[in-house]
């Protein structure tokens, strides 16, 4: 049975908004079941550990899948969501692969958290797959490959696009675009249109563009781990 860690952002604030931002529930919900389905154990994390914000943009009710519905009847995950692990009590050696959920939190927390950072190098650099979806593949900016170089130089991803962003109206308001971001480190970046499934794998290194990227990308990790997804 294999162990995934799934990371979850604390952060709350949308910049200097005064609004609300957190984890997007669908990139949560679907990758949790679809490994959960699959017989996996799943822990949860977050840099302050215990419930993790929510995006109340995806708790409306046009955002909600059958993933989503499926959680909020589901009063156990709900508990373990609400008990996430901090950062700091978290081993990689512990886990067999580590996914992470997006929504904008990410970009303000995880992608400068050095316990993420380093959760992420040694994910990848002891064999084990790695998956982050939609805004998340933002938590790859301070990884760093073996040589010192940035960890996606080179390598085949896709993320959040600016044209997604700029839909989202919040180009001006996050404190990097993916996309940018990742091209500016090297990544080879791909793209499908707007809100269209697109996963890209290369390696170990998983990465989903946007919501809808969320199911297909934890089964591209469960295959990576030599699953039958």
């Amino acid at each position: 049975m294999p162990h995934i860690l799934m990371v979850l952002t604390s952060h709350d604030q949308l910049g200097d908004t005064g609004k609300k931002t957190g984890f997007w529930l669908e990139e949560f919900a679907a990758p949790y079941y679809v490994f959960r389905d699959a017989g996996a154990q799943v822990t949860l994390a977050s840099p302050q550990g215990g419930q993790p914000p929510l995006d109340p943009k995806s708790d409306e009710p046009g955002a909600q899948t059958d993933a989503t519905r499926r959680f909020k009847a589901d009063a156990d995950a709900q508990a373990a969501l609400a008990s996430t692990v901090p950062l700091d009590g978290v081993d990689p050696a512990d886990f067999d692969a580590v996914f992470y959920p997006g929504g904008h939190g990410p970009l303000w927390d995880l992608a400068y958290d050095a316990r993420s950072i380093a959760l992420i190098e040694a994910t990848l650099g002891a064999g084990k797959p790695l998956a982050a979806v939609c805004h998340a593949p933002g938590v790859l900016r301070g990884a760093k490959a073996q040589d010192g170089t940035p960890l996606v130089r080179g390598k085949n991803v896709t993320g959040f696009t600016n044209g997604e962003e700029a839909a989202a109206g919040l180009t001006d308001v996050v404190p990097f675009l993916v996309e940018d971001m990742l091209m500016a480190h090297g990544a080879l970046y791909t793209k499908q249109a707007d809100w269209q499934p697109h996963v890209v794998t290369d390696g170990l290194l998983i990465t989903g563009q946007n919501p809808a990227s969320s199911e297909p990308a934890a089964k591209a990790l469960l295959k990576a781990l030599g699953g039958t997804a």
